[in-house]
């Protein structure tokens, strides 16, 4: 099977060190990490990813922003987009079976296994 690529936009650095460590030693998956909000448009036109899992409340530009610039490039408009957030809890994602005003939803801090089943829910890994 062909790796598939993650892009994680998220300004938490040891979260999103952790994270890349995680997905990458289960050996489907090349991930790239960008911390900064305003690099995400550009790194995503350049690696192309298969998903993208996008946190909602960074410095300099909201998730929800960089989701309306990456749904307007035309080459990433139908990448999906999952987005982390610690504003929203299990309870209330749970409640919506996940999705949100359309958009696939992970409560901060979430484990892997969720992280997992919401790749695999975007882009039917495994």
């Amino acid at each position: 099977m062909d790796c598939k690529k993650i892009l994680i936009v998220d300004d938490e650095k040891g979260f999103t060190s952790m994270l890349k460590l995680n997905l990458e030693a289960i050996g489907d998956f090349e991930v790239k990490v960008v911390n900064e909000a305003n690099n995400a448009l550009m790194t995503a036109k350049q690696f192309l990813p298969d998903i993208i899992l996008l946190d909602i409340i960074m410095p300099n530009k909201e998730g929800p922003d960089v989701a309306i610039e990456i749904r307007n490039e035309p080459s990433l408009k139908n990448i999906p987009i999952v987005f982390l957030t610690a504003t929203i809890t299990r309870d209330e994602v749970a409640s919506q079976n996940g999705w949100i005003g359309g958009n696939i939803f992970v409560a901060k801090p979430s484990s892997l296994k969720e992280l997992l089943a919401s790749i695999e829910s975007s882009i039917g890994v495994r």
